[in-house]
């Protein structure tokens, strides 16, 4: 990782998108050089070699999520794997007669689309409240899936607040009722231990650049036994077998493959880090300022995430008062949104609270002195904005008292 320089805001965004490991990076390279072979190139020394890298990284995806090599499907990204995943499963199953659809009002927009997008072509969609926590109601979703249940699409971690859901519990449900369970997992895999067999997920999306590996790339985890068939997104030559063709980018399964390698063999011992300037942080701007709280479960959610509401300060106001410091007030994929988040709506919150929200995204390679240096620009900035905001509604007092 290269070092910052004093002009270079800190980096507190690892939700949005992490850096890429410069060991991710290494093992890329070659890839991107001399072994440029196409690896669906049988014929020839050339093939074979990026053939090889790319089972080699598939196999290294699949040990993280105690999955079988052949269940791992290499596709562009998350997104691409849910669209497969809950598109594809749901238009086959409805041969079946299966037609109805479930999933949570907090889920990312990519999944949410995808499911008003089956529920355009006929399907019945259920899209359940969460609890204030952001968590799951289990007795509310196991009373939602019914014998027609085509399939329960459930995130593992949220992406804007964090919070873990009961994944074991959830699969049981599923499995119970033989619904399939598909769950985006880009924000979850390599943070905390994932094991498809125990937990009963049926389809898991995972995400390259959210694991520290590189953009353009990801998988779809598909269970074998009991087996899940997928109806493919679009037709070429046939390639991940028969559920997504199209040439593979070996560079980028290279990519992702290391990451999930250093994520397997680092994640206890960098969440248990992260959970220490997770807890830093929180204590001392609630230490410093009033009207802090925190959305989301504060014990069931990754290391890494805080998302805080400021009384009073407006969340976009507060980033562009801290030009030092790189931090969201949500999702990446809909941040040039200006409605309050529809997750912090989900958990009951306000307009006004939802706005004056950001979330802050710990990561891999954030120090403690810069955790320390951002608590100092978000006390000096929402310090500033209240005063601002409070000479502002005197002044407008004063006004009003004139006029009358």
């Amino acid at each position: 990782m290269q070092e910052r320089s004093e002009e270079t805001p800190i980096y507190l965004d690892n939700q949005a998108t992490t850096p890429l490991d410069p060991r991710v990076l290494e093992a890329m390279m070659p890839y991107l050089t001399g072994h440029f072979g196409n690896p669906h190139s049988v014929h020839h020394a050339y093939g074979w070699k990026a053939v090889a890298g790319v089972e080699a990284a598939r196999a290294e995806v699949a040990e993280l999520i105690a999955a079988e090599s052949r269940e791992v499907v290499f596709t562009s990204g998350a997104t691409e794997s849910n669209n497969l995943a809950i598109k594809g499963a749901a238009r086959f199953l409805r041969r079946k007669g299966k037609t109805h659809v479930v999933t949570l009002a907090t889920e990312h927009k990519c999944v949410l689309e995808c499911c008003r997008r089956l529920e355009r072509e006929g399907f019945r969609l259920t899209v359940l409240p969460v609890e204030p926590s952001g968590l799951v109601d289990l007795q509310r979703l196991n009373e939602a899936i019914c014998e027609d249940t085509a399939l329960v699409s459930v995130m593992a971690v949220n992406n804007e607040i964090g919070v873990i859901q009961p994944l074991a519990e959830i699969g049981a449900l599923c499995r119970e009722a033989g619904a399939v369970f598909h769950c985006d997992a880009a924000q979850a895999v390599g943070k905390i231990p994932i094991d498809v067999e125990a937990m009963k997920i049926d389809l898991l999306s995972i995400s390259g650049h959210k694991v520290y590996g590189p953009k353009g790339v990801g998988a779809l985890y598909v269970r074998r036994r009991p087996r899940v068939r997928l109806e493919p997104l679009f037709d070429g030559g046939g390639q991940e077998r028969g559920l997504r063709s199209g040439t593979l980018a070996p560079a980028l399964c290279v990519g992702l493959g290391k990451a999930c390698v250093l994520a397997g063999r680092e994640m206890a011992e960098e969440a248990e880090r992260l959970l220490a300037l997770r807890g830093r942080f929180r204590e001392r701007i609630m230490a410093a300022l009033e009207g802090v709280s925190l959305n989301g479960d504060p014990e069931q959610r990754v290391a890494g995430n805080l998302n805080l509401a400021f009384e009073g300060v407006d969340g976009e106001a507060l980033i562009d008062a801290m030009p030092k410091l790189a931090v969201s007030s949500g999702s990446a994929c809909s941040s040039a949104a200006v409605e309050p988040s529809y997750v912090l709506r989900a958990l009951g919150l306000s307009d006004e609270a939802a706005h004056s929200s950001i979330r802050i995204g710990l990561g891999r390679f954030t120090t403690e002195a810069e955790v320390d240096l951002a608590i100092e620009d978000v006390t000096t900035a929402v310090t500033a904005l209240r005063r601002d905001g409070a000479k502002a509604e005197a002044g407008r007092a004063t006004a009003v008292g004139a006029a009358e």
